[in-house]
């Protein structure tokens, strides 16, 4: 199976995501300015975390609305969280295009996060699952927590691997485990279940967030849809960058970037030192750990054309250029 017939198994539930973003840009007739802010932010993405909620669902009793609605609200806190990042950030670029806080300002940012937030809880309502529900709450509050912490973090040494994995845990990683979470229990899918697939979502997350983290280094802006070296220009510590000073523990230009000392100078410096190196390579070798934590009990789930895609988007995390 491919990346298409992944997306072809639920494509359906994808055409409904992209329906409810019409319906919330179109409720906003009255109102054209936060129209056009809506959508600026509400295009382009690679969709994954509706798609995990679309295949978790689909192994058990697959229900058209429930799931429907919980994959548009994992998109909506998704890109609410993107927003908020971006303002955060200070970014100008995000998927190719100016960021809600480069056009509108950060204050009105913040506040279009927050709408977005809260659609997607009234979203995740219409699923009529508390538990769904609650775990949604859950997850908002990891991500806020974390963004929390990494605030406190950034240009900070020294920094532990086991500390870039919680903090990335509560990032891409909860939002992973709600999409897949969140489906399985709309499906009511066994307990046992619903553990495989959050399992399998945790470890995803870390592992796309660690392969996002390579591409910071590697990429082009045309690819990754913003500049390179972005996380470093925010002092944000992640696998490549913590590795260079690993490997150079006395002169290393993150301990210069950490100082405020000539930071684009230094991240080309980075740059430069992980293209040329064995970084890389370590850093998808510890990305591939994860992928295959969460494929590792999938055999134990019904075998259905949605388990052979959760193998198929494992093996897309890894091989992803965007």
């Amino acid at each position: 199976m491919d990346l298409n017939q992944v997306y072809t198994l639920i494509q359906p539930g994808l055409n409904s995501v992209e329906a409810e973003f019409r319906r919330l840009i179109d409720s906003q007739q009255d109102f054209p300015e936060m129209q056009r802010m809506l959508q600026q932010i509400l295009v382009g993405g690679k969709m994954v975390r509706p798609t995990l909620t679309l295949l978790a669902g689909s192994l058990y009793s697959y229900r058209k609305e429930r799931h429907q609605a919980m994959a548009a609200s994992s998109e909506f806190m998704h890109i609410a969280t993107l927003v908020h990042d971006d303002a955060i950030d200070s970014a100008d670029m995000r998927r190719g295009r100016p960021t809600i806080n480069f056009v509108w300002g950060v204050d009105l940012a913040i506040l279009l996060g927050d709408f977005l937030f809260a659609h997607a809880g009234e979203t995740a309502a219409n699923t009529g699952s508390i538990r769904a529900v609650k775990i949604f709450s859950r997850t908002l509050g990891v991500i806020a927590r974390g963004e929390i912490k990494q605030a406190f973090s950034a240009f900070k040494l020294p920094q532990s691997y086991e500390q870039y994995i919680e903090r990335i845990a509560a990032k891409t990683a909860a939002l992973f485990t709600l999409a897949t979470e969140s489906g399985a229990v709309l499906s009511d899918a066994p307990e046992e279940a619903v553990q495989i697939l959050s399992d399998y979502g945790y470890n995803l997350g870390i592992a796309f967030q660690i392969v996002d983290d390579i591409l910071d280094y590697i990429g082009t802006e045309a690819e990754v849809g913003k500049p390179v070296g972005a996380d470093l220009a925010q002092g944000t510590v992640t696998l490549p960058a913590m590795k260079i000073v690993e490997r150079y523990p006395h002169d290393n230009p993150i301990d210069k970037i950490i100082a405020r000392e000539d930071i684009a100078v230094n991240i080309q410096r980075a740059l430069e030192i992980v293209r040329g190196s064995s970084i890389i390579d370590e850093c998808y070798q510890e990305a591939a750990k994860y992928t295959q934590r969460a494929t590792a009990n999938l055999l134990n789930l019904p075998a259905k054309p949605a388990r052979e895609a959760l193998y198929c988007l494992a093996d897309y995390v890894l091989l992803r250029k965007i």
